[in-house]
């Protein structure tokens, strides 16, 4: 399509420089949205429409969103430093709580100033021209929206996803305000207080949304499931890894991700060519997915060996419990009394309904049950990411 064709070109290409892309995009929608703000203002001053004149204020809130935007992009792009080794990234989530915040303020006022013109009606005067300019203001904000969220796909913004989604609601709130004012006109009924009120709604609406959209990664929100099971298969794909468990992902930014992982395979392999592997592990995810992985090594003892079987015997114990848990990590010492130390970690799903205190007294139970004279120290994980996941043996 000719679209596709531009934008591609407006982003560089596949060498898209994804920052100055951002920057570019933004200064676009500055220009778009002051130029919305200006006829929309003069219209609804003209009119004396106050719903007007809410939508007109809706832009100029949307232009300082991307002048914040812009900024975000500009502060993200600086390189990491000394006293921020993982970069700047999070600038950009920090701009979009900025956006939001300020959105709900101007949501505020107008939804006061609706409630007054709401309880006390004034005339408005509809005319071609404020016809008019709000048809060219549906039609602007609709070509904004394909041109945001096609730039956004293009370089993984999840700011200028949102700003799509955003002008997609200045086309609905707008097209109401004509709609209202229309009603008005020919049937007497003042709408435009109500219809005030439903822009301001809408605002707030919309900046309680941003809020919980860029707070989320800030708080380190749970990588999607679809996420952590490519990395869980991609891993379970190299030569020799047994399985996989204790994956941790930190968001610092768009394209900025770290991530750790322990990897477990044979503790009677090559400690040289496993070491390889894991190597070949970190090098791939950082080629091909821009992911910075650490990759933790756990040895397991063949299903043929003592230790191997007790592992198997311990797993099935567990799952007995209840099917989503499994262990691993398992070490056997003898201590100075004679007993023996069963020491080993417990993954639990967070969906997974069961206490730390009640999963270990159980567990011992059981392993008690069958050795007497045996002590276990169990360490509980809570695998926030996902199942731990084991390959066939």
């Amino acid at each position: 399509m000719l679209l596709d064709t531009w934008i591609d070109r407006f982003c560089g290409g596949e060498t898209a420089d994804r920052a100055k892309v951002g920057k570019k995009t933004s200064l676009v929608g500055i220009g778009c949205n002051l130029i919305l703000f200006v006829i929309k203002l003069v219209a609804g001053l003209l009119s004396g429409s106050l719903a007007v004149a809410a939508d007109a204020v809706n832009n100029l809130s949307d232009a300082s969103s991307s002048v914040i935007s812009l900024l975000g992009f500009q502060m993200g792009s600086k390189p990491a430093d000394a006293e921020h080794p993982y970069g700047h990234g999070r600038y950009e989530y920090l701009a979009g709580l900025s956006v939001a915040v300020l959105i709900l303020v101007i949501g505020v006022e107008l939804l006061k100033t609706s409630v007054e013109r709401t309880l006390h009606p004034e005339p408005v005067d509809f005319t071609v021209v404020t016809g008019g300019v709000l048809v060219i203001s549906i039609i602007i904000k609709a070509g904004m929206q394909v041109f945001y969220k096609k730039v956004g796909r293009k370089i993984d913004s999840s700011t200028l996803e949102a700003t799509a989604a955003d002008s997609r609601n200045d086309v609905l709130t707008t097209t109401g305000v004509l709609l209202g004012m229309l009603v008005t006109y020919f049937t007497a009924i003042s709408l435009d207080g109500p219809v005030g009120l439903a822009v301001a709604a809408f605002i707030l609406y919309s900046g309680f949304g941003l809020i919980r959209d860029t707070l989320d990664p800030l708080l380190g929100r749970a990588p999607e499931p679809e996420e952590v099971e490519a990395i869980r298969q991609k891993i379970l794909s190299y030569p020799g890894v047994i399985g996989t468990h204790d994956l941790l992902i930190h968001d610092y930014g768009p394209g900025r991700q770290f991530a750790s992982a322990h990897v477990e395979m044979s503790a009677a392999a090559d400690p040289m060519q496993a070491h390889d592997v894991i190597d070949q592990i970190e090098r791939d995810f950082l080629a091909q997915k821009g992911l910075n992985l650490v990759v933790h090594m756990d040895p397991v003892a063949e299903v043929d060996t003592a230790l191997g079987q007790m592992n198997e015997w311990l797993s099935a114990q567990v799952r007995s419990i209840d099917n989503t848990l499994s262990v691993h990590d398992l070490r056997v010492m003898s201590e100075e009394d004679g007993r023996t130390l069963l020491e080993f970690d417990c993954m639990v799903p967070r969906e997974t309904n069961i206490s730390d205190d009640t999963l270990r007294s159980e567990v011992t139970r059981l392993v008690q049950k069958r050795w007497p004279r045996s002590d276990c120290r169990i360490t509980v994980d809570h695998d926030y990411a996902a199942l731990p996941h084991t390959a066939e043996r």
